[in-house]
């Protein structure tokens, strides 16, 4: 497939759930944002709008795209709460869901590196990328679907989605390596903007005061 050109883009990932606290493969399965989480979300929201100021970009002008995951969904509600002007309908597209992790969703990440350490999450080598659970997907898998999901991104957007995504994101769009991509942990609470093909990161943690009131 062609490479895309892709458009600059505002990126968060979900904000927490239990299962996320509890460190188990999730993937797939619709599990709902704790009350963390939420505050996250909320958070991500105020952040996004300052952003937005400061690059002079009216939100009524981008696309809004978020997983059909209720945590993703509602990840994105929250977030567009903090804008108190009308804002284009929300797209919730299937190609945004987590990778599937197929036989190990609702497992420990522990217990699965101590079935097999090169599983674990900083122990795994680039062979991992096309690493496929039984009944799940790999992260190839992934790539494929936001290469073609990346054909609806012709214009400026947000995108709502996982952890997993996120990942895939930086090594389609920046290039980075899949060795380091597939270690790194996506952190919550935070708001990724690539622009020219970069990722920047942005931290929600230090208003969520504001965010709560």
């Amino acid at each position: 497939m062609t490479t895309p050109d892709w458009p600059d883009f505002y990126f968060a990932r979900h904000g927490e759930t239990d299962w996320n606290a509890e460190h188990r493969y999730q993937g797939s399965r619709d599990i709902p944002l704790n009350k963390r989480g939420q505050k996250q979300a909320d958070a991500n929201g105020v952040l996004l709008r300052r952003l937005l100021e400061e690059n002079g970009t009216n939100p009524a002008s981008l696309n809004w795209f978020a997983s059909p995951l209720s945590r993703a969904a509602e990840t994105m509600d929250r977030m567009r709460a903090a804008f108190d002007i009308d804002l284009p309908p929300v797209i919730h597209d299937p190609r945004l869901i987590e990778i599937s992790f197929g036989e190990f969703e609702g497992r420990l990440h522990a217990e699965i590196s101590r079935e097999n350490a090169a599983l674990a999450p900083g122990e795994r080598n680039e062979s991992y990328w096309h690493f496929r659970p039984k009944g799940g997907e790999n992260y190839d898998d992934v790539a494929g679907r936001l290469l073609d999901f990346a054909r609806e991104l012709t214009h400026h957007a947000v995108v709502v989605a996982h952890g997993g995504v996120l990942r895939v994101l930086w090594h389609l769009v920046e290039g980075t390596p899949r060795q380091r991509v597939i270690n790194w942990p996506p952190p919550q609470g935070v708001i990724a903007h690539f622009v020219d093909r970069k990722m920047s990161l942005h931290a929600a943690e230090n208003i969520w005061d504001e965010a709560a009131q």
